[in-house]
């Protein structure tokens, strides 16, 4: 391709990732808080695109000064590999590069960007993956307290934490609120899940919680729930990494829609 194309790919993909970032679109792909670098990123590209345009564009007498020495006479090297033609026409033909044909790959992204929205992480992957809770605290770690409010509204990444690695102690006889998506747990039992991402979607791991008490029961994978329970003793271990799974003693639970940002 030759630089004008190359420059206005770089807008429509400039344009794509904008539109992604000032968009809920960019939360399938990376982290709430990458989103000023993916603003800046895409202006920067836009930028670039606009200065190249420019440059390839500007009118040939402005080319022709540009080539000029420092006593403000014209360079005539291309009038004299180009002796039929003007200097205007030599140094048009210097700028008429091309870029590799591999620069037309550019457009898929983009064109995935504006035309595909992709699902979320979910049941299937939170299948294919053992549970992310691995590393083990220090016994002496404090939790801090849960929010104000009966129920606390707490993260599943949190409960599973202090379910596991505190033993309940920080949780006490609170009841607490948490949303996630139902998954088959390895008995046919249903599992609350949530993804966590370190930056991207590519990385994303599965919080696993058992539901005991009130389990909800004929729901589809990928089905969004909101339960309120309090802290269980009762744990399990998952089939793929060999993992603790801590429970939640459920009391109600009721179908909600998918939130903005599916991960935490």
């Amino acid at each position: 391709m030759n630089r004008m194309t190359q420059a206005c790919i770089m807008i429509f993909f400039g344009a794509a990732v904008l539109h992604a970032s000032v968009t809920d679109l960019y939360l399938r792909y990376v982290k709430e808080g990458l989103r000023p670098f993916l603003i800046a990123a895409s202006l920067l590209l836009i930028a670039a695109a606009v200065m190249t345009l420019w440059y390839e564009l500007r009118p040939a007498a402005d080319v022709s000064e540009d080539q000029s020495d420092p006593t403000g006479e014209t360079r005539r090297e291309g009038a004299e590999q180009h002796p039929s033609g003007s200097t205007a026409d030599a140094v048009h033909d210097e700028h008429a590069h091309h870029e590799p044909r591999v620069a037309w790959l550019l457009l898929l992204p983009a064109l995935g960007l504006l035309l595909v929205t992709p699902p979320a992480l979910g049941s299937y992957a939170a299948g294919q993956a053992g549970t992310a809770l691995t590393a083990r605290q220090d016994d002496d770690y404090d939790y801090p307290p849960l929010p104000a409010g009966d129920p606390a509204t707490i993260t599943v990444f949190d409960y599973a934490a202090r379910a596991l690695f505190d033993k309940g102690r920080s949780i006490g006889n609170r009841r607490v609120q948490l949303t996630g998506f139902i998954t088959p747990g390895p008995d046919g039992q249903p599992i609350l899940a949530r993804m966590i991402l370190s930056c991207c979607a590519a990385d994303g791991r599965p919080v696993k919680l058992g539901i005991a008490g009130n389990a909800p029961s004929g729901l589809a994978g990928d089905t969004w729930i909101q339960v309120t329970g309090r802290y269980s003793d009762r744990v399990t271990r998952d089939p793929i990494n060999d993992e603790e799974i801590p429970y939640i003693e459920v009391e109600t639970w009721r179908q909600v829609t998918a939130p903005k940002d599916p991960y935490e």
